[in-house]
């Protein structure tokens, strides 16, 4: 994990917590050779500030869920079970789908060209993407999608599941054919958007999600074993 010092001028416990929220969202958390562990005296140090601070940053990330403060161990980004990855993407599947389908009621065509401009950066040849930069375009266009649908409430019920579907997808999306996949459902997602068919356009969003949601209940057999491993060894 890589952190710049903080300004004096910020509100010390808050900032921190967003420095660490954001550094860890920018991990590839589910990557099979992913470092999980937080080492309290590199963070500090990179940050440039005492422990104390950090202690009450790192208790807030545990009250969220991201990290485990394993005693005797030490302070872990928390991945989620097999099984929570699985439920997390069922009700991303149901929050973004519903926002499509007020998208395609309520967005204005410049809206749906804001999703084409996204959509475009990696259409014309997929196979030189590479993978990070690819998955950032990909949660902005979904993060898009949930933006103009006009509905608060749904983005903000998204963005709690927003850190691990970053990664979820950042994993996934070097796996098989899922980039190439990708980039043909988000065309016809758009398409749907256009018609402005409701139907139609919260179908396309689901099935995408869902065909995410197959892809790791077949292939991430081994997450939850992988995780316990790093920590017995730690």
């Amino acid at each position: 994990m890589k952190l710049r010092p903080i300004a004096a001028n910020f509100t010390l416990k808050d900032h921190v917590y967003d420095k660490l929220r954001e550094a860890i969202t920018e991990m590839d958390i589910y990557a099979s050779d992913a470092d999980l562990r937080l080492d309290e005296r590199s963070l500090a140090e990179q940050l440039g500030i005492s422990r104390t601070p950090l202690r009450d940053a790192i208790a807030r990330l545990e009250g969220d869920g991201l990290v485990s403060v394993v005693p005797r161990k030490g302070i872990f980004v928390r991945r989620k079970s097999l099984d929570e990855v699985l439920e997390i993407i069922i009700a991303w599947a149901a929050l973004e789908s519903m926002a499509a389908r007020l998208a395609a009621e309520r967005a204005t065509d410049a809206e749906f060209l804001s999703l084409r401009k996204i959509a475009a950066k990696h259409s014309g040849n997929p196979e030189s993407a590479e993978i990070s930069e690819y998955s950032d375009e990909n949660i902005k266009f979904h993060q898009r999608i949930l933006e103009i649908s006009k509905c608060g409430m749904l983005k903000t019920m998204a963005d709690g599941l927003f850190l691990h579907m970053h990664a979820v997808r950042l994993r996934a999306m070097g796996e098989g054919d899922r980039l190439r996949r990708s980039i043909v459902d988000h065309a016809e997602i758009i398409e749907a958007l256009e018609s402005r068919d409701p139907d139609l356009a919260e179908f396309r969003v689901r099935e995408h999600t869902m065909r995410l949601h197959e892809h790791v209940r077949r292939t991430w057999t081994r997450l939850d074993v992988s995780l316990r491993e790093k920590m017995d060894t730690a």
